[in-house]
């Protein structure tokens, strides 16, 4: 998981007004806003092009149900319909193309199918009870190539016969077993074995002759051993190399912790795994195994001659660690804290989007990552001495940002074109293998998914270049040249170029409106809006639209963009209440629907009741640029805290707010901030609900703790400055604690822990409210309108009336 908390904290997304608001709204109320939320409307979701770039496809969820229905619409016209289930078996998937744009593929109900996109006749390349993924076209057009699993295919267009590309068994090979002392003497003595022997081997060089000879025959297998397992395979579009990527077979992923149903269809409770604990065994360290399919050799690319592999970046925390072990006479926790001479990589996600080949197949590159995810290498690939050439290197005393590792090659094949923060902000470069790299956007702002133009002239971009706030798509020649804006919606969530490069299908929101889909042309122009999915019920209702605001940082770190619901005046002494989302790396201050609408709806609530609601996005938040981002490092919660009270100080002076009936609440990070908030700052809020909240990050995964942390036997102070548990002698204010049982993110063990604690400290005016039936992202409307209940009534209890003198 590259960021904490982000699936489960995001329910879902409302936007600006499709109606005219009554002249007298009707007041909100809980049942209504935690009630289910088809009454809302639905998202607008996954659109793609059909071959022929005249219709676009999109998913909308049913009322009532978690299915999907498809629905096609005309670009041109903006009619749209429904598929039933006869016509989505026509219906076709996201289609990719061959290099002379005669044939696209695409993959339906998991199966492979091709079409002529001239005639538009479909053909069905596979019919199999497992889903075949990652269609493409090899570079000379002849066959399609896919994945069933990590085993590649390869479908001859002309004749029409599939065939496995290669046959990886994780095996020694049972020819090549060498004989031992007495196996050699067998031999010696008995010459029956030596001919038997002798025709063995001169069976499998027949077989290797008449294979290298022979097309039409099954590739023979490729023995690699039995001391690794495969985690990604890559196939060449050229049909000569496929890249492994492999790590040890007896990697020890560390001790997994469970949480238990207690609510089942059985009547018995039913534990489950979940993630390990940081530093409780570091993710395993990857390679890299080149496979020759022509000349059926194997060659492994070692990593060792990157630029500062073997450097150590937490030298000195490490020094530090081994001496207090060492002291403390604990000698073999100090031994495996020492640094390896080189630091292991790792290189393939799900999906294989840290390997890219180019267009003819000729070139290959390689994103690899540290372990301790200190440094980014993008590398290309040598053929001729099977050895990898670093062609970029990131690297960040922090840690490398989850996001913005987008590359590729331009049409050329030997141009690089990436994504990197190396200036503080991520921008787009380009790099020729044996030249020097080029900025082809510049400024203080992100840019990010960029998507090259069919003819390769263009690249096309989301960014954030007018506001931090404000998204829209631009594109940018990709020989250089000016960065201009496409759109035009501030609130631009997603885009798809079509088959020609000529229009963009658009998904853009608003402050109460879900994503909905316009097509437009993609050099610029007017838009036709196509969907409106939004219910009347809610679209009717007079939301408050939140004022975008700019917070002066006490602490140097600028100014802390904030959405603002509530009253313009200061003239009444009113309560307040801090949001904070969650995610910590996630933007909540945009002019795109929230994540969070049922708190948006909340906050309305609470404004409807008197108060003044602020939502920041405190710094570890998305959109700022990098330095933003690393404030946090070895030092969670602290920076945030402080951007938090700039936020209730300027509520205070711009709103009329009471200092003392001030109330902060959110999930996940925003319920880790809450309790921060209370346990180090005691006195400044006057009660705050933590929802699904992480209490000690030693309990988290190493996949996001290990970057901002590092490991805790490494720098344990990081984690006891960073963790609530460990002020949890200082709760003086009310604290609201509410976790799902099966919480398989942040475990509810995680509250349970500090809830003990406060026990054993006999602390007052705490509670805890858990829920046998939800994860980290609450779904049923009854679980989510009784937690919502109890904040609502926390609020009401310590905010409402002004504290006596």
């Amino acid at each position: 998981m590259r960021r904490l908390l982000l699936a489960g904290l995001i329910a879902f997304t409302v936007l600006p007004l499709a109606a005219t608001p009554p002249s007298t709204p009707q007041p909100l109320d809980l049942e209504t806003i935690m009630a289910n939320p088809d009454w809302v409307g639905q998202a607008v979701e996954s659109p793609y092009w059909s071959v022929d770039g005249r219709s676009i496809y999109y998913a909308v969820k049913r009322d009532g149900s978690q299915v999907r229905d498809l629905y096609r619409v005309d670009a041109a016209s903006g009619q749209s319909v429904k598929l039933d289930a006869a016509a989505r078996a026509q219906a076709g998937g996201d289609p990719v193309f061959d290099r002379r744009r005669q044939h696209a593929a695409y993959i339906l109900h998991g199966d492979v199918f091709v079409v002529d996109v001239a005639s538009g006749q479909r053909r069905q390349v596979t019919r199999t009870p497992q889903d075949e993924s990652s269609p493409q076209f090899s570079a000379d057009g002849r066959a399609l190539q896919y994945r069933d699993g990590n085993d590649w295919y390869s479908y001859d267009l002309a004749q029409a016969v599939v065939a496995p590309v290669a046959l990886l068994k994780f095996a020694d090979d049972p020819q090549d077993a060498r004989p031992d002392a007495l196996g050699e003497r067998q031999l010696a003595t008995f010459s029956t074995l030596r001919r038997i022997k002798a025709d063995k081997q001169a069976v499998r060089d027949e077989n290797e002759a008449l294979q290298a000879a022979d097309p039409s025959r099954a590739p023979m297998p490729f023995w690699l051993g039995d001391k690794i397992k495969l985690v990604d395979a890559q196939l060449s579009p050229s049909g000569r190399w496929m890249l492994l990527v492999t790590v040890p077979k007896d990697a020890d992923g560390g001790k997994v912790p469970q949480l238990t149903h207690y609510v089942t269809d059985s009547g018995y409770a039913e534990p489950e795994d979940v993630h390990t604990y940081v530093g409780r065994n570091d993710p395993a360290g990857q390679s890299l195994l080149l496979l020759d399919l022509v000349k059926h050799k194997p060659y492994a690319l070692p990593t060792d001659t990157l630029p500062g592999i073997k450097d150590d970046p937490l030298k000195a925390l490490r020094h530090d660690a081994i001496a207090a072990l060492e002291k403390a006479g604990k000698a073999d926790q100090a031994k495996a804290l020492k640094a390896p001479d080189v630091r292991p990589v790792t290189v393939a996600g799900d999906g294989g989007d840290n390997i890219a080949w180019s267009d003819d197949g000729t070139e290959l590159a390689v994103q690899l990552r540290a372990i301790d995810n200190k440094d980014r290498w993008i590398a290309s690939v040598d053929f001729g001495d099977h050895t990898l050439v670093n062609q970029q290197r990131l690297t960040d005393p922090a840690w490398i940002n989850w996001n913005f590792n987008d590359f590729g090659w331009l049409k050329d094949s030997h141009t690089l074109w990436y994504l990197s923060e190396q200036s503080g902000w991520s921008q787009l470069y380009t790099k020729p293998l044996d030249g020097k790299p080029k900025a082809l956007t510049t400024g203080r702002f992100e840019v990010s998914h960029p998507q090259l133009s069919p003819d390769g002239r263009w690249f096309y971009l989301r960014s954030n270049q007018v506001a931090p706030y404000s998204y829209d798509v631009y594109r940018v020649p990709s020989g250089g040249g000016a960065l201009s804006r496409v759109t035009h919606y501030q609130g631009m969530d997603d885009f798809k170029l079509s088959p020609d490069g000529s229009q963009l299908a658009v998904l853009h929101s608003s402050a109460y409106r879900l994503p909905q889909l316009a097509v437009q042309p993609a050099a610029g122009g007017t838009p036709r809006e196509l969907t409106d999915t939004m219910k009347p019920a809610f679209t009717a209702h007079q939301w408050i639209t939140p004022k975008i605001v700019q917070i002066p940082s006490s602490h140097g770190a600028g100014v802390i963009y904030a959405k603002y619901y509530g009253p313009a005046d200061d003239t009444t002494s009113r309560p307040a209440v801090l949001f904070v989302h969650g995610a910590g790396y996630l933007q909540d201050v945009t002019l795109s629907s929230t994540y969070y609408f049922r708190e948006q709806m909340f906050n309305n609530l609470l404004v409807q009741r008197g108060y003044a609601v602020l939502d920041m996005d405190y710094r570890a938040s998305e959109g700022y640029g990098r330095d933003w981002r690393t404030a946090i490092y070895r030092n969670m919660g602290h920076p945030e805290l402080e951007d938090l009270l700039d936020g209730k100080a300027w509520l205070v002076k711009n709103h009329g707010v009471d200092p003392q009936r001030v109330g902060l609440y959110g999930g996940s990070y925003g319920g880790f901030m809450t309790e921060m908030a209370l346990l180090r700052a005691p006195g400044e809020f006057a009660a705050g609900a933590a929802l699904r909240p992480v209490s000690d990050w030693t309990l988290y995964n190493h996949e996001y703790t290990a970057n901002i942390l590092n490991d805790p036997q490494i720098d344990p102070a990081a984690y006891t400055a960073s963790s609530p548990i460990e002020y949890a002698d200082q709760l003086q204010d009310p604290l609201l604690i509410e976790h799902g049982l099966i919480d398989d993110n942040v475990l509810a063990e995680d509250s349970i822990r500090l809830y003990q604690r406060l026990i054993e400290l006999r602390k007052k005016n705490f509670w805890i409210s858990l829920y046998p039936m939800e994860r980290h992202g609450f779904v049923h409307p009854d679980a989510w309108y009784d937690e919502y209940r109890r904040v609502d009534e926390l609020f009401e209890t310590y905010l409402e009336k002004p504290k006596s003198p």
